[in-house]
């Protein structure tokens, strides 16, 4: 296969090239940086696109056999204005761009599947309610950017591709994303979990979750919305001392959740939320999990 993605330096992205390369498929990634894309992900073909400004390149699209759009400014930062109009634009933009670029392309030579980023902040604060994919999206910030992502991402279908969009939860790695940054404290024994700690927490292992998007990108049967949690989502409290049982440290106190909505404000809800997120169409779709355990998955990161 030849694949062309975008938001391929991250965490996610990088793993998902390189699993790429492994089984002898060709990659294309779009950036507007190719001297760093370049050097950071050998073996890939890299392509300058400004996704702010321009339709994707059809010379980056025509011929591939799937698209996998990953691009998307960090959200954990302060939400300015300014902030919020990049975490929507870096997302809904990009992707509105990235179909355009595939519509200038002739029929017959688009790619067959485009598999584009969402989030299980699509959902909300749920509290204990168990997520499938049919659930409802929410009405605020977060809500709003996952769905308005999700939408430009469907335009495709109009141009006959099949889309999938991956709703992801917290990704679990080790040199990555929350988790490096939630164990810091933990190993220096000042850490605690969040508010009351009830809030459920959508977790994946980064495997699981590069691999529900190769099977996105291999198997015809995926399509829509797939959430991409490992099936028992933890609360935060459990989260917090599963780590600190893998670091041998204990976690016996929670940071009270007024506190954190003053250091944080809108933002709190990253963490104060509750996303009882299930993994259901993935289940059905026939997706084993690698690291369905929490326990087992931190000791693979961590231990």
């Amino acid at each position: 296969m030849h694949v062309t993605i975008t938001g391929a330096t991250g965490t996610i992205g990088s793993r998902l090239v390189s699993r790429l390369l492994e089984r002898g498929d060709e990659v294309t990634v779009l950036s507007r940086d190719v001297h760093r894309a370049g050097q950071a992900l050998p073996g890939a073909q890299a392509v300058v696109w400004d996704p702010q400004r321009d339709p994707a390149p059809a010379s980056a699209l025509a011929g591939r056999d799937a698209v996998v759009n990953l691009a998307g400014a960090p959200v954990f930062q302060r939400w300015t204005m300014d902030a919020k109009r990049e975490i929507t634009r870096s997302r809904i933009t990009t992707t509105d761009h990235l179909v355009a670029g595939i519509g200038i392309v002739r029929a017959a030579d688009r790619p067959a599947v485009l598999v584009s980023g969402s989030a299980s902040g699509f959902y909300g604060d749920a509290g204990n309610r168990v997520l499938d994919e049919g659930a409802a999206p929410a009405h605020d910030f977060l809500g709003g950017v996952a769905s308005g992502w999700e939408q430009a991402a469907r335009e495709a279908g109009e141009l006959g591709l099949r889309v999938i969009t991956i709703r992801t939860g917290l990704v679990l790695a080790a040199d990555g994303g929350a988790l490096p940054q939630l164990a810091r404290p933990i190993r220096f024994g000042a850490a605690s979990w969040l508010g009351n700690g009830r809030q459920y927490v959508p977790w994946i292992h980064v495997d699981d979750h590069v691999g529900i998007l190769l099977a996105a990108i291999d198997h015809a049967s995926f399509r829509g919305p797939i959430n991409a949690s490992a099936p028992e989502p933890a609360t935060n409290r459990e989260l917090t001392k599963a780590v600190g049982k893998v670091l041998r440290r204990p976690v016996l106190f929670g940071a009270p959740a007024p506190l954190i909505r003053m250091a944080l404000g809108e933002r709190a809800a990253l963490v104060l939320d509750s996303c009882r997120m299930i993994p259901g169409r993935a289940d059905d779709l026939g997706y084993r999990f690698v690291h369905p355990q929490l326990d087992e998955a931190l000791r693979d990161l961590l231990g």
